[in-house]
């Protein structure tokens, strides 16, 4: 009898052990055919070049090619779900952003719960939002930008590069931080808005600083903040907004996610080769040519940043009582 016993434990022991064994070398031998990232945006933009830069380097680093997928539409909501949906194997990932943070709470009716459906892998980089005027308006601080916003109330724009963006609530947050009315002007992207803001359409902006790092560096748009909690190292003379408005902080960022129960040791290897590459010389250099920073971090880490982000989101959009049209 105890030999029939000592058998039995023997044999679920070893059964137990086997999908431990069978896991580990999954991630030994991943990836052995090509990776999806997939990107919420159109090709050219921030998400996109940092995605391509971030898969450049885990292609070399795999040995298998990382395909860049562009799927915009939906405020990047037809992205997300793709890889929601997708086998949750390593294969599929996900160029993920600010934008899915506000997304939870701005988007009533999502078929996905992205905090719940998608496992955060690594980081790539952190841009600041900049307030930006054109120089024909008489301001040149943060101060200065409120006392006028209060002697002409609701006469002066604060535009977005879109409803329900990151840009659009750094506004918000921005206005209720201060305790002024500007009017909100939306725009279809970055490049459109800041044509205007030149062309003297609007006054003000928060747009990413790698969109309009250019024309501040030519003089041609005045940045009065960062929405960063320091200041950026590309612009070391402008201060951040919490700096006149102690709290505020807001900034877009990018990183990788896959479906929730991709395998963690697969998880963890992505975030290894993410890291290393974050630490290369030629990719720190070329995303602070864009006006960001490196973003570091384990998965656990970026699962509590994910969280974090789609709770202070949420409680801007629920205070300015914000709806997708």
């Amino acid at each position: 009898m105890k030999l029939v016993r000592r058998e039995f434990l023997r044999l679920t022991g070893a059964t137990i052990a086997l999908p431990a064994i069978s896991r580990s070398g999954w991630s030994q031998s991943y990836p052995s055919r090509p990776v999806r990232l997939i990107v919420g945006f159109s090709a050219g933009g921030t998400t996109d070049i940092a995605a391509r830069l971030m898969g450049e380097w885990l292609s070399e680093r795999l040995g298998q090619p990382i395909i860049i997928e562009n799927r915009p539409g939906a405020g990047a909501n037809l992205a997300a779900e793709a890889v929601v949906r997708a086998p949750a194997d390593g294969y599929t990932l996900l160029a993920a952003s600010s934008t899915n943070a506000i997304n939870t709470t701005f988007y009533e009716k999502l078929s996905f719960n992205f905090v719940r459906d998608i496992a955060m892998v690594g980081g790539i980089t952190r841009s600041p939002l900049v307030l930006e005027v054109n120089p024909s308006v008489p301001v040149k601080t943060v101060p200065e930008l409120i006392a006028y916003a209060k002697a002409n109330p609701d006469k002066i724009s604060l535009a977005s590069y879109g409803t329900g963006s990151t840009s659009h609530l750094a506004g918000e947050l921005f206005k209720s931080h201060a305790g002024i009315q500007m009017q909100h002007v939306p725009y279809r992207g970055s490049a459109p808005m800041i044509t205007d803001l030149l062309g003297g359409q609007i006054q003000a902006a928060f747009d990413n600083l790698p969109a309009s790092i250019e024309q501040i560096r030519s003089g041609k748009l005045r940045p009065l903040a960062v929405g960063t909690a320091v200041r950026s190292e590309s612009l070391p003379d402008v201060p951040t907004v919490g700096e006149s408005l102690p709290g505020f902080e807001a900034s877009a960022w990018i990183a990788v996610g896959a479906p929730k129960n991709t395998p963690r040791e697969i998880i963890e290897r992505l975030n290894m080769e993410i890291n290393a590459g974050l630490a290369a010389p030629k990719i720190k250099e070329r995303l602070a040519g864009l006006g960001g920073t490196v973003l570091t971090g384990s998965p656990d880490d970026f699962d509590k940043l994910l969280a974090g982000e789609t709770e202070k989101w949420g409680s801007v959009i629920r205070t300015a009582n914000l709806k997708a049209s």
